[in-house]
């Protein structure tokens, strides 16, 4: 699998599962607490659920069972990334192509 490919799975899986955990948890909640949010409810609780979920699976991931961490985070190998060395002087600063 490409890098390309682990990187956007382990965005989105993430964020898939957030998605469900956020809709739980607004299907679940007491009426006085999303009713004040009226409907922006679920497009401020998911952002929030990711902030929560997705640092959380990172960190549980070293002792999560391989085919567990697949499923939670799309993928069990992380991406490398290599900067491209042909627009980066030595600096570190950045040369137009």
């Amino acid at each position: 699998m490409s890098d390309q490919l682990t990187a956007w799975l382990r965005t989105i899986v993430p964020a898939a599962w957030s998605a469900v955990i956020a809709a739980l948890v607004t299907g679940g909640a007491p009426a006085w607490l999303v009713d004040g949010l009226g409907d922006a409810g679920p497009t401020l609780v998911v952002p929030l659920v990711l902030a929560a979920v997705y640092p959380l699976l990172r960190k549980l991931e070293p002792h999560l069972p391989p085919p567990i961490a697949r499923v939670l985070l799309g993928s069990t190998r992380p991406p490398t990334y290599t900067p491209p060395s042909s627009t980066t002087e030595q600096d570190g600063r950045h040369r137009a192509a």
